[in-house]
């Protein structure tokens, strides 16, 4: 009988470690990856949204950082990590016609 108790206890543990990874650990590491290779793709011209939620557009890129233009006449460095989203380009924006 105490084989058994322990058994299920320890199958308890299991499931319950499994139930975290499933619902908070991966779902995490996912979002990570995707932040990760959003920061990769940024380029020249690129509008974003900083963590702070400043929007910019990206004048140049460095190896950790970005300088982007907030205004006219006015640029700052950033920090690549403080990109919050690449914001998609509107046709009027990039010269394009539909």
């Amino acid at each position: 009988m105490g084989l058994n108790q322990t058994t299920g206890t320890l199958l308890y543990v299991v499931a319950l470690f499994a139930l975290l990874y499933f619902l908070m650990i991966r779902p995490q590491q996912q979002r990570q990856k995707k932040h990760q290779q959003m920061l990769r793709d940024v380029k020249v011209n690129d509008s974003i949204v900083t963590a702070g939620g400043i929007y910019a557009t990206v004048v140049k890129i460095k190896e950790d950082s970005l300088i982007v233009r907030v205004a006219d006449g006015v640029r700052i460095e950033i920090l690549k990590n403080a990109i919050a989203q690449v914001r998609e380009r509107e046709p009027e924006e990039t010269g394009e016609k539909e």
